[in-house]
């Protein structure tokens, strides 16, 4: 399974492919994840990428043709070439206030498309706009990449002596709430 990450410095896209990639090593699986950017300063358009399998992985190169495409930040959409590589079987994962059809018109692809307003929920459940977590929820949503409930360990563990017990609580609701409302 190959993934790429779009978003914008300091939205937390790194941190969303570490704790991805952390939680399917702790189910067994082999992993490549790693940040695309340069000097680029906080807000600038970055990549990352992941890559999951149950056999060992010999590539080393960015993705280029992903599975799955996952889009924190709205903006993007239109801005950026976020469907690069797609094959027709892969699908697109944005945070995006409208719906699935409204981002697949946006993005002028016939890709399937999911949408979730992760903005809204981190803003909701932690009291900021970070939608990486929320984005993390609806990715093992519509795709069984790893287990939920592995996920939230992996965040628990990961935020556990880092952050208020209060704000994993938060982060794990933002998770829960982007599960059941991706569409």
């Amino acid at each position: 399974m190959e993934l790429c990450w779009h978003g914008r410095g300091g939205q937390g896209v790194v941190t969303a492919n570490e704790i991805l990639a952390e939680t399917a090593i702790r189910e067994g699986k082999h992993v490549k994840a790693f940040p695309e950017f340069g000097p680029e300063r906080m807000g600038a358009p970055i990549r990352a990428f992941t890559r999951i399998s149950s056999d060992p992985i010999r590539v080393h190169s960015q993705v280029y043709a992903p599975d799955i495409v996952i889009v924190l930040d709205p903006t993007l959409v239109g801005k950026v070439k976020i469907t690069a590589g797609l094959k027709k079987e892969s699908v697109v994962l944005a945070n995006y206030p409208g719906s699935a059809k409204e981002l697949q018109d946006a993005l002028d692809t016939d890709v399937r498309c999911y949408a979730v307003d992760a903005t809204k929920i981190s803003t909701e459940e932690i009291g900021r706009p970070m939608a990486n977590t929320s984005m993390l929820g609806a990715l093992v949503k519509i795709s069984p990449i790893v287990s939920f409930n592995s996920l939230e360990d992996q965040m628990t563990s990961k935020f556990t002596g880092k952050l208020p017990d209060k704000i994993i609580v938060k982060n794990l609701s933002a998770l829960k709430r982007a599960y059941k409302e991706v569409q």
